[in-house]
């Protein structure tokens, strides 16, 4: 059902300052707002004495997608996820690859409009096991997403996070709190790179990594864009491979995709596969149980494998499944190793069937 446009929604996490202004504290940036200004995000506004979320119930598009496509490969595998975005995002990076919605400044973009019980409901007529907040940043729109939560969570069915986890600690909190399973983009591994193509630090990303992995139940993964000459040398893969097996453990999976030329880097040239399968070899020797390749054709870089007996445990062509050697509980059948993840019996059929729709 699409309705006409929804006003605005008041927003959490912002206080006044002394000199008249408002700050949001939703994200690292701390925006300082005059009367009608937006922060960095585009969609978070003063109005007068408080901050509204000018996104609340809007979105640039409902699509049925592949699970694995956000990318998550331990998360009910298999199976339809319905996804959504609005617009804008809080951070600025110059690769976006949907730059055409997470960096949009016009409001047209929002064509689709829905309460979070008619998510929700159109998520359980259509199969959809989870509904995922994805195409631009879910943090900056926490309001409506964590509505969308509780309307989901009414139902059973669960909600999913991709996002660069540029967040503070309070809302942090709460976003996470509503949240079953989360992709994090780990965009690299130095702080220069962070400050100079996506205006953010490495530090409140890691910090935003070792809460979901160590204070929620939270399934997690991470993606990193390996980016020809920015961030793929092999010093820096070591050290982010390093750190994500000795601060988040070696169960965590993590996803090398090839970049493509976009947005501000349309001078930069698509990341060779070869990149990936070296990236994915040296995560793998840092002790890294679970690594993937992605944007690639590689059905041997998209599988899972057994790291107790080398038994491919979910065999993967883009986002079709093939073989399936897990055990009801999600231990190999060859040798009982458990394979970390959410697993709930046999996988889905879905495949690489995209299906947009309307609410």
């Amino acid at each position: 059902m699409i309705f006409a446009q929804a006003k605005p929604q008041t927003a959490r996490y912002w206080e006044p300052l002394p000199n008249g202004r408002l700050r949001c504290t939703l994200c690292p940036n701390y925006c300082r707002l005059a009367d009608g200004q937006r922060g960095a995000c585009f969609v978070r506004q003063r109005v007068g004495d408080e901050m509204v979320l000018t996104t609340y119930g809007r979105s640039s598009g409902f699509c049925i997608d592949p699970i694995e496509k956000k990318p998550l490969n331990h998360f009910l595998p298999g199976t339809p996820v319905l996804s959504f975005g609005t617009a804008g995002c809080n951070l600025t990076c110059r690769f976006c690859q949907n730059w055409d919605i997470s960096k949009s400044r016009e409001m047209d973009v929002l064509a689709s409009s829905a309460a979070p019980d008619a998510i929700a409901r159109a998520a359980a007529e259509w199969g959809c096991p989870s509904v995922a907040f994805t195409y631009n940043d879910p943090v900056i729109f926490l309001e409506y997403a964590t509505d969308i939560a509780e309307a989901c969570r009414a139902r059973g069915i669960r909600t999913v996070a991709v996002t660069a986890g540029y967040i503070n600690a309070e809302p942090r909190r709460e976003f996470f709190a509503h949240m079953d399973a989360a992709n994090v983009d780990l965009k690299a591994f130095t702080n220069d790179f962070y400050e100079e193509l996506c205006g953010a630090r490495l530090t409140d990303i890691q910090e935003t990594l070792c809460y979901i992995r160590h204070e929620t139940s939270v399934w997690l993964e991470l993606t990193t864009l390996l980016i020809p000459g920015k961030n793929d040398s092999d010093g820096e893969l070591d050290a982010m491979s390093r750190w994500v097996a000795a601060e988040l453990g070696p169960d965590v999976p993590l996803h090398f995709t090839a970049f493509h030329p976009d947005y501000k880097m349309r001078d930069i040239p698509a990341t060779p596969a070869t990149t990936l399968t070296r990236a994915r070899a040296l995560a793998r020797q840092n002790g890294l149980r679970y690594v993937y390749t992605g944007n690639v054709h590689d059905a041997d870089g998209g599988s899972t494998y057994c790291h107790g007996c080398g038994q491919r445990l979910i065999g993967r062509d883009w986002y079709v499944l093939s073989d399936w050697q897990l055990t009801p509980t999600g231990a190999c059948k060859a040798c009982g190793t458990p394979c970390a993840g959410v697993f709930e019996g046999p996988p889905g059929d879905w495949g690489a069937r995209r299906q947009p729709i309307r609410i």
